[in-house]
C-alpha cells in the first residue's frame, strides 16, 4: 500500500523517444506530440562505443527546439557524458541524463551538470544494481530504470525490472527524496500498468505511441489511463 500511495501522490507523464519518428521531419514530429498532450521529449544520444548504434548530435535537437514548448530530456548513451554536456543545455535540453555505467565520477559529472543551469538524472541498464545510486540522489531529480538493455527501439520489456523499480521507490521515500523514477523499454498498453504499479511515473514510449492504432492523440490518453488505473 505504501508504494501504491506514493506513486499514486506523483504525476503520471509520457515522454515519448523520437527514435521512432521520421527524423527528416522531426519538427513537425515534436510539434504533433505536443498536439497529442505528451508531457516531455526524450531524445537517445547514442555515440556508437557505450551502444552500439549512433544517432543524432546536439544541432538536430537546437533544430527541434524551436517547434515545441515541451520540455527535451537528453539520455547520453556516450562514454564521455561531461565532454558535451554544455552542447546538450545550449540545445535546449532542461534534463540530462547520464548511465552510472559510462561515469568514472558520478557525483563530480551530476555536479557538473547542474552546474550548467540543467536538471541532472541518472540512469541504471538492468544488471547494474540500485545501491550504485544510493548516495547520488540528493544530487537528481529523476532516477531512470532501463527495462531493455539500451542501444535499440523496439525491444521487448524485461519484466523483472519491476521489482528493481519497487525497491528504489522505497529507496527514495525511505530517504525523504523529491525524485521521479522514469522507465523505458518496451513500455507499450500491455507492459505500462505493471511498471506503473511497481513505483515508475514517468514512461518513455517509443514505437507503441508512435504507431499506436489509434494515432499519438489517442495512444498518448491511452497509456496515461492505464498507468493511471494501475495505480489507483
Amino acid at each position: 500500500m505504501e508504494v501504491a500511495f506514493t506513486v499514486m501522490s506523483r504525476r503520471i507523464e509520457i515522454a515519448p523517444s523520437v527514435l521512432p519518428c521520421d527524423f527528416s521531419r522531426l519538427g513537425e514530429e515534436v510539434a504533433a506530440l505536443e498536439a497529442a498532450g505528451v508531457d516531455r521529449i526524450h531524445w537517445d544520444i547514442m555515440d556508437g562505443q557505450f551502444v552500439p548504434n549512433l544517432t543524432i548530435g546536439p544541432d538536430v535537437v537546437a533544430a527541434a527546439r524551436t517547434h515545441t514548448s515541451l520540455p527535451f530530456e537528453a539520455h547520453l548513451m556516450v562514454h564521455t557524458p561531461d565532454l558535451l554536456a554544455p552542447r546538450w543545455v545550449e540545445a535546449g535540453c532542461e534534463r540530462l541524463i547520464v548511465h552510472v555505467e559510462a561515469c568514472t565520477h558520478l557525483h563530480r559529472t551530476l555536479g557538473h551538470i547542474r552546474s550548467l543551469g540543467a536538471k541532472a538524472a541518472v540512469v541504471l541498464n538492468p544488471a547494474t544494481p540500485i545501491s550504485t545510486v544510493e548516495h547520488v540522489l540528493d544530487l537528481v531529480d529523476m532516477v531512470l530504470i532501463m527495462s531493455v538493455n539500451p542501444g535499440f527501439g523496439g525491444q521487448a520489456y524485461i519484466p523483472t525490472m519491476e521489482p528493481k523499480v519497487r525497491a528504489l521507490r522505497a529507496m527514495i521515500d525511505d530517504g525523504g527524496y523529491d525524485i521521479d523514477i522514469e522507465i523505458d523499454g518496451g513500455i507499450s498498453p500491455k507492459t505500462i500498468a505493471g511498471a506503473a504499479s511497481a513505483g515508475a511515473n514517468v514512461f518513455v514510449a517509443g514505437t507503441a505511441l508512435i504507431k499506436h492504432a489509434d494515432g499519438l492523440q489517442g495512444g498518448t490518453a491511452d497509456l496515461r489511463a492505464r498507468a493511471s488505473a494501475a495505480v489507483r
